[in-house]
């Protein structure tokens, strides 16, 4: 039996199974599209998390490399 999901609008739960179903394609496509990008969002926003600490580090590297530079120079 499919009881109606509160607050959205075609959505339906399969009581036996606890399974979702969109009764208009639409609406089921629009939602994997934002499912979707929400994904690749994260996925980015992972990547530039882990770029930048490995600039940082890169930073910190060179950073150590002029003092050493400067103190044997001094």
């Amino acid at each position: 039996m499919y009881q109606p999901v509160k607050g959205k609008e075609n959505w339906f739960r399969d009581s036996q199974s606890g399974s979702f179903d969109c009764a208009d394609q639409d609406t089921y496509t629009k939602y994997m599209r934002a499912h979707a990008a929400k994904k690749k969002a994260e996925k980015d926003f992972s990547t530039l998390q882990k770029e930048v600490d490995g600039l940082k580090s890169d930073m910190s590297e060179i950073k150590s490399l002029l003092l050493t530079l400067v103190q044997k120079t001094s």
